[in-house]
């Protein structure tokens, strides 16, 4: 697979912020200053809510896989979905945990600091 330009890469980061924000803090929680994401609003689902911010947050993966990330990022970033996708499981507490946790931001952010390093 040829290497990304680093227009490509800072395009594919573009595309995963706006994607971050919207599922981890795309909605204002009235009279505070949080923020929660559509993954938290379908993790009230139980099993399937959760089983769709899994496939969501895939997409995170597979860009990291596309921008040529290294297999240790690769695993952190499965390491976080695992992590977000077993707390929310957790009836009530779990959906608590989805609200604070943001895993789509934390692998976004660790793509973004292998591309700095490699650029």
């Amino acid at each position: 697979m040829p290497t990304p330009s680093r227009a490509e890469q800072q395009a594919r980061l573009a595309r995963l912020d706006k994607f971050s924000r919207f599922t981890d803090s795309s909605l204002s929680v009235p009279f505070t200053n949080f923020r929660i994401g559509t993954e938290a609003v379908l993790g009230l689902l139980p099993v399937v809510g959760d089983l769709a911010g899994l496939l969501l947050s895939g997409y995170v993966l597979l860009e990291a896989h596309r921008a040529g990330a290294s297999r240790r990022v690769k695993v952190r970033i499965m390491i976080n979905m695992a992590i977000d996708f077993l707390g929310g499981l957790i009836p009530i507490a779990g959906d608590v945990f989805d609200a604070f946790f943001k895993a789509n931001t934390r692998n976004t952010k660790l793509l973004r600091e292998y591309l700095q390093q490699q650029m």
